[in-house]
């Protein structure tokens, strides 16, 4: 991979400037090559290379941490919010964006945000993969891979209360979502003919009726779709027991029916390497499987392994897509 990765300076007052510089030391003999778009200020105990453009970044990145500047108008206090940075924080994501899809970065790497600061300022977006949809989607909603060694996890319904996440819960969206994660699966990840696991919404998935019939109504007509289009799914199977390890090596991707039926067990297994992976963008984007940390914020105790995995799987994604371009 000859493109840097842009990665996003996410909350300041977080913890996104540290594991920023943890990241680089563990990465910069090796790669891939990233630079930061953020407030050189913010950056302690790493060397940085102000750089003027993304092509500069893999020339610095053995010896210094490349940093496109991007100025925070007010001084950060750690576990702080401070709304009058928020709009830098956007910027950050903005620029990104904007390199990846000009071809100048190789994909984008975002650092948590914190989205009640956000709101704060008017932004309208429930989270990053939405703000990414409006700024490199495909004309269909992005969905949220998250991944860890062993597990892939796409949860159906994401930032809903549980009770609107049954509600908005239909066929349709289901099928959508298999869609999607299959040819990502193939775009992204290489694999030639992806498996997905389809869980249940209820528990035993429904127990044939007795314990709900959105199972039968609604998530098996959707299985039965993606069959007919070719895509090896199959369920709905019961969500207690679609993790363990044997099951786990039976498919690919496993598409869960809200949020925290999908997170709870990549979390379980690895959370400090868990990562965030947007489908169906124009650009390759990936992120830590974690928030911005505000409890220890300035004390230097972040774990930057889950942005290592990020930057790694997002220069992987970037190298499977690259060799689908024809010549």
């Amino acid at each position: 991979m000859t493109l840097p990765l842009a990665l996003t300076m996410g909350e300041p007052a977080g913890i996104g400037a540290e594991i920023a510089a943890k990241a680089w030391h563990a990465l910069h003999r090796d790669g891939p090559a990233f630079f930061l778009i953020g407030d050189p200020a913010q950056l302690a105990g790493v060397p940085v290379a102000e750089i003027d453009a993304p092509e500069q970044a893999a020339a610095a990145f053995a010896t210094h941490l490349p940093v496109l500047p991007l100025r925070l108008p007010a001084p950060v206090s750690p576990g702080r919010l401070d709304p009058r940075n928020a709009p830098a924080v956007v910027a950050s994501i903005e620029q990104a964006v904007a390199f990846a899809k000009a071809g100048r970065a190789a994909g984008v790497v975002t650092n948590p945000i914190q989205k009640s600061v956000l709101t704060a300022i008017g932004f309208p977006h429930p989270g990053h993969t939405e703000f990414l949809g409006v700024l490199a989607g495909l004309g269909r909603p992005p969905v949220m891979l998250l991944a860890c060694p062993g597990l892939r996890v796409v949860p159906v319904t994401v930032h809903l209360a549980l009770r609107d996440a049954i509600t908005q819960l239909d066929t349709a969206r289901i099928v959508e979502h298999g869609q999607i994660v299959a040819e990502a699966l193939r775009r992204d990840f290489g694999i030639a003919n992806p498996r997905l696991a389809i869980a249940g919404l209820n528990p035993h998935a429904g127990e044939a009726g007795t314990m709900g019939h959105e199972d039968d109504s609604i998530v098996a007509p959707a299985i039965a779709q993606l069959v007919a289009q070719g895509i090896a799914a199959r369920g709905p199977l019961p969500a207690d027991t679609m993790f363990t390890p044997r099951a786990r090596a039976t498919y690919d991707c496993a598409l869960c029916m809200y949020h925290d039926q999908a997170l709870i067990p990549v979390k379980t297994i690895d959370m400090d390497g868990g990562v965030n992976v947007t489908l169906g963008l124009a650009i390759v984007r990936t992120s830590p499987d974690h928030g911005t940390a505000l409890d220890i914020a300035g004390q230097d105790r972040a774990d930057p392994g889950s942005l290592v995995a990020a930057l790694r799987m997002a220069a992987d994604i970037a190298a499977t897509r690259a060799k689908e371009i024809p010549a």
